[in-house]
């Protein structure tokens, strides 16, 4: 395996097995992590996350999915979509593990350890892709070419995906505290560390947080 596909597998089987310690073996319902309680914050986050998820999924398949298909995954165009060229948050990991069957989150450790094609994205079988929920760059990431052709005559459609623009960096962005932080700070309290975890280990996300906290000093 390559280093991608190392730094895939090897934050899947992280966030499996803790998962999976409440239970001793694999629970055979979608996880959860034992202190992700009903009653915290956290929880509320992440149905916030789902159905935020849910339209932007039904907002793709109406406006881009198209032009997207056509344009760039069957003529190799995107680079995004290309072998090893999608970029994954240490949270979407969590996130789609807490939803996903064992069965599930099975076969896509197979499909990254030995992807179908050499060419497309190594989370991609003949069946389509494996995730339950798509890494989020997979449904934001949507090129100038693909946003003219669906905004063109709809700017109602437009408008519509600027706001989802805003509502996903209440998940993402770390100019506030958002679950994708709280989702590697979870793990790395628990003694994990994955070079996914961008929140805590990318210099302009971490030059971000460290701007927040110097606004919330008081004077």
């Amino acid at each position: 395996m390559n280093e991608y596909q190392l730094e895939q597998i090897n934050a899947l089987q992280m966030v499996r097995q803790h998962i999976n310690a409440g239970y001793g073996t694999s629970s055979p319902e979608p996880g959860q992590i034992s202190n992700l309680s009903p009653e915290t914050e956290i929880k509320h986050e992440l149905r916030r996350y789902h159905d935020f998820r849910t339209r932007t999924a039904e907002f793709h398949q109406a406006h881009f999915e198209q032009t997207c298909t056509e344009k760039c995954y069957f003529n190799n165009l995107s680079a995004c979509c290309s072998k090893d060229g999608i970029i994954v948050f240490f949270a979407d990991v969590v996130i789609n593990s807490l939803a996903a069957s064992a069965a599930e989150l099975d076969l896509l450790e197979h499909a990254i350890a030995h992807p179908v094609s050499h060419g497309k994205c190594i989370f991609l079988t003949h069946k389509g892709c494996l995730w339950r929920i798509k890494p989020i760059v997979c449904e934001m990431f949507v090129c100038q070419t693909a946003k003219n052709a669906a905004f063109e005559n709809d700017p109602q459609a437009a408008e519509q995906w600027e706001a989802f623009e805003k509502e996903r960096k209440t998940f993402t962005w770390p100019d506030q505290p958002v679950l994708f932080e709280y989702l590697e700070r979870l793990f790395l309290d628990l003694g994990a560390e994955s070079s996914l975890m961008h929140i805590h280990k990318s210099p302009g996300l971490l030059r971000i947080k460290k701007n927040r906290e110097a606004a919330s000093r008081p004077a």
